[in-house]
C-alpha cells in the first residue's frame, strides 16, 4: 500500500511542469545539505544531539542556502536526470566541492574553533553520497517503476554492442516505446556479458528472442560500418520476421545533420550503394573552383546534385540552366539558401531555357563568361522516349549537338556529357540518342576543337525520377502489389551524390574525345531488390512458400526497348586511370564530316515528322542497335543465358509508332 502510494505520488511528481521539479529538488538538496552537516558532526563527535551541534545549530540553515546559489551556478538544476551522464556526476561532484569549499570560509570567518576539522571532510563525502545518490536513485526509479510499465514497451533487439549501441540503449530505457532486451554482437569476447543489465548474445540467439521474448524489431547501432557489412548483415536476417531500423550514418552524426535517438527506416540506398571512395580533391576542384560552370538540366536528379557539389567546390559563378521553370526555381531557392548558410562567394544565375536553342545557349556562355559546362539535359525514361521518338532526337541529341557547337563557339574550355549505360548496344530510343550523343562529341573532338570534350558513361542512380526504388517504395506504401518486368532483370545502381562527384573527377581528368566509365560494382537482380525493400519495411513476401504473405510481387513483362541486362562497355579495350572507380574506353566513332551528314537526315526525318527515318539513322550509326526482328531473334538466341558477360535481352519494338 506504501509503496503504491509512493509511487503514485513519485508519478504526478514526474509530469509536474519543470520550474515546478526545479524547485522540488531545490527543496530536497536543502534538506540534504542540513542533514549532511548534522550527520557530519554526529560522526564526529559521537553523540547525535552534542553541545557542538546544538551551539552551532545555525549551520544547518546558513550553509544550505548559501549553497544553493553554487547548485546553480554549476548548472546542477538544468540536468533532466533521467539522462544523467558523466557530465551531471562531474556537476555534482563540483557542487559539492565548492559547498566545502564554502563550510571552510564560514567557518574560518565566524572563527568557529571548536569545530572539528575533520568535521569538513566527513561533510564532503556524505555530500557527495545524499546529492549524487539521491539524483541516482530518481533515474532508477522513473526507469524501473510503474511510470514506464515494461508491458507498454515494445521489446527491441540492437546488433552491435558497442558505443554506439550502449547509447542508443541508454536512450531508450528512458522513452516509453521500446524496452531494449538483448544486444547482439559478432565479437565473441563481449558474448554473455551484461550491459545496463541487457544481455549480449551471439546473433544466432535471434530465434530465441524472437520466439519467448517477442521481439519484433531490430535495431541496427553500427553507424561507422561499411556497406558492405550492413549488406550482410540485413541479408542475414532476411528470414526472419523482424522489421529492421538503424541509426543514422556516422557522417550525419559528426556533421550534426541527425542524433543517434533518430532511428529510420533502413533505406535500400543504404545497401545497394556502396563504400565510399574518398575524392581526389584536385580533380573536384581543376575545372571548378574560382572559375564560371554551368550546368544544363540543372533542375534534374544528376544536375541538380552537380550543382549542390559544384557550389561546394567554390567556384566564382555558377549558371543553372533548365528548360522547367518549376524545377529551376527549387534548385535555385535550394542553392540560395546554401550560399546564405555557409557563406559562400559564389554568384548563382539561374537561366530558363531549352538546349536546343542554339542561339540562347551560346549567349548565355559567352556572356557570362562560361568555362566548364556539364551537360545533364536529356529525356531519360525509356518508354516516354520510345513513344515520342522525334522529341527525344531533338532534346538528347539535337540539345548535345547544338550545345556542344555553342560551347565551341564561346570559348568554353571543358564540356563534359552526362551519358548512361542504356548507349551501349542500346535496345531503345532513349540509349541509341545517347549513343548518338556520344558520337557527336567525338567527332568534335576529332576535328581539333579547342574545347575539351568528354562523356561519362554511368548506369541507375538511387532515388532519381523514374527509378525503380522510388516506385517500389510508393507500391509497399500502398500495400502492394510491387511491379517487375522480369524475374531475371538486373541494373547497376549508383547514389546520385556518388555519381555527381565521379562526373566531375571524370571530366577532370579529359583530354578530348574520351569515353569514361564508372565502376558500378556488381549489377544488382530486381527482383531481389523488391523482396529486400518489402522485408525491410517490416512485411512479408506473398509467394507459394508463403501464400499468406503481406505483398506480391507481379511480373509485367519488359516495356518495349527494355533489356534484361545492361551493360557499360562497348569493347574490351578499357584502361585504368589514377581514380579507382573511373575507367576510360577507347571505342570506334565516326569522323565530323561522316556524322555531318547523319546529322542533315536527322533534321531532314525531324522536319517532315518521319519517326521511321530518324530510327533508321540511329540503327546505322549506333553500333548494336537493333530493329524489331533482330531483337526478337537476339531474345531467343539468348534464351539460355548462362555467361558472365552483360548480354542484351529485349521485348518490343525500338521505333515508336505515334509522335
Amino acid at each position: 500500500m506504501i509503496f503504491t502510494m509512493f509511487n503514485q505520488l513519485f508519478t504526478r511528481l514526474i509530469h509536474l511542469p519543470r520550474p515546478v521539479k526545479q524547485g522540488v529538488m531545490v527543496a530536497a538538496d536543502l534538506v540534504l545539505l542540513g542533514l549532511v552537516i548534522w550527520a557530519a558532526f554526529a560522526m564526529r563527535v559521537g553523540e547525535g544531539f552534542s553541545p557542538l551541534i546544538v551551539e552551532h545549530w545555525w549551520l544547518l540553515v546558513v550553509l544550505p542556502v548559501l549553497s544553493i546559489p553554487i547548485f546553480y551556478a554549476v548548472r546542477l538544476y538544468n540536468a533532466v536526470v533521467r539522462f544523467m551522464g558523466p557530465r551531471e556526476v562531474l556537476a555534482v561532484v563540483y557542487a559539492v566541492t565548492l559547498s566545502t569549499v564554502l563550510f571552510v570560509a564560514v567557518v574560518a570567518v565566524a572563527q568557529l574553533e571548536a569545530v572539528p576539522r575533520t568535521t569538513v571532510l566527513i561533510y564532503w563525502l556524505m555530500g557527495l553520497l545524499a546529492i549524487g545518490g539521491s539524483r541516482v536513485i530518481a533515474r532508477a526509479w522513473i526507469l524501473h517503476s510503474g511510470v514506464k510499465q515494461k508491458a507498454e514497451r515494445a521489446p527491441v533487439a540492437i546488433y552491435g554492442a558497442g558505443k554506439a549501441g550502449v547509447q542508443l540503449a541508454s536512450s531508450l530505457l528512458t522513452t516509453r516505446e521500446h524496452e531494449p532486451v538483448a544486444f547482439l554482437d559478432d565479437d565473441p569476447s563481449v558474448q554473455g556479458a551484461a550491459i545496463r543489465g541487457i544481455p549480449v548474445l551471439a546473433p544466432e540467439e535471434i530465434d530465441t528472442l524472437i520466439s519467448k521474448d517477442g521481439v519484433k524489431q531490430l535495431l541496427l547501432a553500427m553507424p561507422s560500418a561499411p556497406r558492405s557489412r550492413r549488406r550482410e548483415i540485413v541479408k542475414w536476417l532476411e528470414p526472419y520476421p523482424v522489421h529492421i531500423r538503424t541509426i543514422p550514418g556516422m557522417p550525419d552524426l559528426v556533421s550534426g545533420a541527425a542524433r543517434l535517438q533518430d532511428i529510420r527506416e533502413v533505406e535500400i540506398e543504404d545497401l545497394l550503394g556502396r563504400d565510399a571512395v574518398a575524392p581526389n580533391e584536385q580533380l573536384l576542384h581543376r575545372c571548378i573552383r574560382d572559375r564560371v560552370v554551368m550546368v544544363t538540366g540543372g533542375g534534374g536528379s544528376i544536375g541538380s546534385e552537380l550543382c549542390r557539389q559544384i557550389l561546394l567546390n567554390e567556384p566564382r559563378k555558377l549558371i543553372v540552366f533548365e528548360q522547367s521553370e518549376i524545377a529551376l526555381y527549387a534548385i535555385g531557392q535550394e542553392l540560395r539558401a546554401v550560399i546564405r548558410a555557409k557563406n559562400l562567394g559564389c554568384e548563382l544565375v539561374c537561366m530558363l531555357g531549352s538546349v536546343v536553342h542554339r542561339r540562347r545557349v551560346e549567349r548565355v556562355m559567352a556572356g557570362f563568361g562560361v568555362e566548364t559546362v556539364y551537360h545533364a539535359a536529356a529525356y531519360k525514361h525509356v518508354p516516354i522516349v520510345e513513344e515520342n521518338v522525334l522529341e527525344g532526337v531533338q532534346n538528347n541529341i539535337f540539345g548535345t549537338y547544338r550545345a556542344a557547337v555553342a560551347a565551341e563557339r564561346a570559348g568554353v574550355k571543358w564540356f563534359v556529357l552526362v551519358s548512361t549505360d542504356k548507349a551501349v548496344r542500346p535496345t531503345n530510343v532513349m540509349g541509341a540518342t545517347k549513343r548518338f550523343s556520344e558520337l557527336v562529341l567525338q567527332a568534335l573532338a576529332g576535328r581539333s576543337s579547342a574545347t575539351c570534350y568528354a562523356m561519362v558513361r554511368f548506369g541507375n542512380v538511387l532515388g532519381s525520377s523514374g527509378s525503380v526504388v522510388p516506385l517500389f517504395r510508393e507500391q509497399i506504401k500502398a500495400e502492394g502489389p510491387v511491379t517487375v518486368t522480369h524475374p531475371d532483370v538486373t541494373r547497376y545502381f549508383m547514389t546520385i551524390p556518388e555519381a555527381a562527384s565521379l562526373v566531375i573527377q571524370a571530366g577532370s581528368m579529359a583530354r578530348g574525345g574520351e569515353v569514361f566509365v564508372l565502376d558500378m560494382g556488381d549489377p544488382v537482380r530486381i527482383h531481389d531488390l523488391a523482396r529486400r525493400m518489402i522485408h525491410l519495411s517490416g512485411c512479408t513476401v506473398a509467394d507459394e512458400k508463403a501464400p499468406d504473405g503481406d505483398i506480391r510481387i507481379e511480373f509485367t513483362g519488359l516495356r518495349p526497348g527494355e533489356k534484361l541486362y545492361e551493360e557499360l562497355l562497348l569493347g574490351e579495350n578499357v584502361s585504368r586511370t589514377d581514380h579507382p572507380m573511373i575507367m576510360r574506353a577507347s571505342e570506334s566513332h565516326l569522323d565530323w564530316h561522316a556524322l555531318q551528314a547523319r546529322i542533315e537526315r536527322l533534321d531532314a526525318a525531324c522536319r517532315v515528322h518521319d519517326c521511321e527515318a530518324a530510327v533508321d539513322v540511329l540503327r546505322d550509326c549506333v553500333d548494336g542497335y537493333a530493329s524489331e526482328a533482330e531483337s526478337s531473334d537476339l531474345l531467343r538466341a539468348n534464351a539460355l543465358h548462362s555467361s558472365g558477360r552483360n548480354v542484351v535481352f529485349l521485348e518490343g519494338k525500338a521505333a515508336a509508332s505515334s509522335h
